[in-house]
Parts: C-alpha cells; sequence; structure tokens
C-alpha cells in the first residue's frame, strides 16, 4: 500500500492511500505538536506519511478516519507518541 502525502494548505495535508479500496484523508498538524514529536528536525509531510505507516499497521485504510487531526491518534492509540518519535 502507497502512501501519497500532499500539502493543501498551511496546517492540512491530503493523503491518499493506494490499494483494493483507495482512500483519500484530509489531516490537520498544529505546528507546535508536529515540533513536539519531531524536534524540529523532521519535515511533517514525513511525520504524516510515517503516521499513516502507523495506523496501517493497526487497521485498514478504510477504517481511518477521512478528516482528523494530527493530534487524535494518541486518543485511539496511546503508545502513537512514543512508536512515531522510534520510526521517525
Amino acid at each position: 500500500m502507497a502512501v501519497t502525502v500532499r500539502l493543501r494548505d498551511a496546517d492540512t495535508y491530503e493523503v491518499s492511500v493506494s490499494g483494493k479500496m483507495p482512500t483519500t484523508h484530509l489531516v490537520t498538524v498544529d505546528p507546535d505538536y508536529a515540533t513536539h514529536l519531531t524536534g524540529g528536525r523532521t519535515p511533517v509531510e514525513h511525520l504524516v506519511s510515517r503516521s499513516f505507516d502507523f495506523l496501517l499497521q493497526r487497521e485498514p485504510n478504510t477504517s481511518i478516519l477521512r478528516s482528523f487531526n494530527l493530534k487524535v491518534i494518541g486518543q485511539y492509540f496511546p503508545e502513537y507518541e512514543n512508536v512515531i518519535r522510534g520510526m521517525l
């Protein structure tokens, strides 16, 4: 499954996930939260892409919310912040 991330506006990214049932998602990323996760060392597009890799290891793309703020992942998967830092 391929994940493509495209900047839509200042804080919103359009994420396309290929597969048997392709999906498109709008993800909002607060700049402060991105810095919190990456220490400012990783482009936000890469953070979003790796976050989808994280999600796709846990659920099918058709189960991922179509529109969400990146912070929401931690509400569903408490290990998200620790794991994503290791993935970056």
